[in-house]
């Protein structure tokens, strides 16, 4: 009862992070291995320094890395997270950019200040819209093509008829900084 308990208390902070409307950007400088990499792969975005490195280990120990495999399984290619899951192997930060792990790699004396850029860069947008964005890619990602596009219509629509929209398309036409209303 207690793996289990533990288990459910790693699952639901994992499923907090998809469903938490902001966007929430992992700042990684050294190893994630299983609920560590786990961590990373849940996370809408991921800036790594250059001497990271991420594992899903537990195969090396007689454990198959079960709840690391929803999110690597949801991140990157079935490929690159059934290599992962299979062999255990670190993957260094490069090969964790290329097989769209992380978003980025930079310097370790650059990270923190790479991580804040980017969340400034995030942080300027209208929050009601980044809500309104995140909550839509994740609810599409299982459904068809067809009522993917059913679904991100409505969205469209939806946030079209919003006061953000129309104060950041004024802005546009303006050649001005929008004023979010949220």
């Amino acid at each position: 009862e207690f793996y289990q308990d533990l288990f459910d208390s790693c699952s639901a902070l994992m499923q907090l992070i998809v469903n938490t409307p902001q966007p929430i950007i992992a700042e990684v400088d050294g190893v994630a291995t299983a609920a560590g990499c786990q961590l990373v792969a849940s996370c809408d975005l991921a800036i790594a320094s250059n001497e990271s490195r991420f594992a899903t280990p537990g195969v090396n120990l007689g454990l198959f890395c079960s709840t690391p495999m929803v999110a690597l399984s949801r991140n990157i290619s079935n490929k690159a997270a059934m290599e992962m899951l299979l062999t255990g192997e670190m993957v260094d930060a490069n090969k964790a950019e290329r097989i769209g792990l992380i978003n980025r790699v930079v310097n370790d004396k650059n990270l923190t200040i790479s991580a804040m850029e980017l969340a400034e860069v995030i942080a300027s947008k209208s929050s009601m819209t980044l809500k309104t964005g995140k909550q839509a890619f994740y609810n599409q990602k299982d459904m068809s093509i067809s009522d993917a596009y059913d679904y991100a219509s409505k969205v469209m629509v939806d946030n079209m008829l919003t006061l953000d929209a129309k104060e950041g398309i004024n802005a546009f036409l303006e050649k001005r900084q929008p004023k979010w209303q949220d």
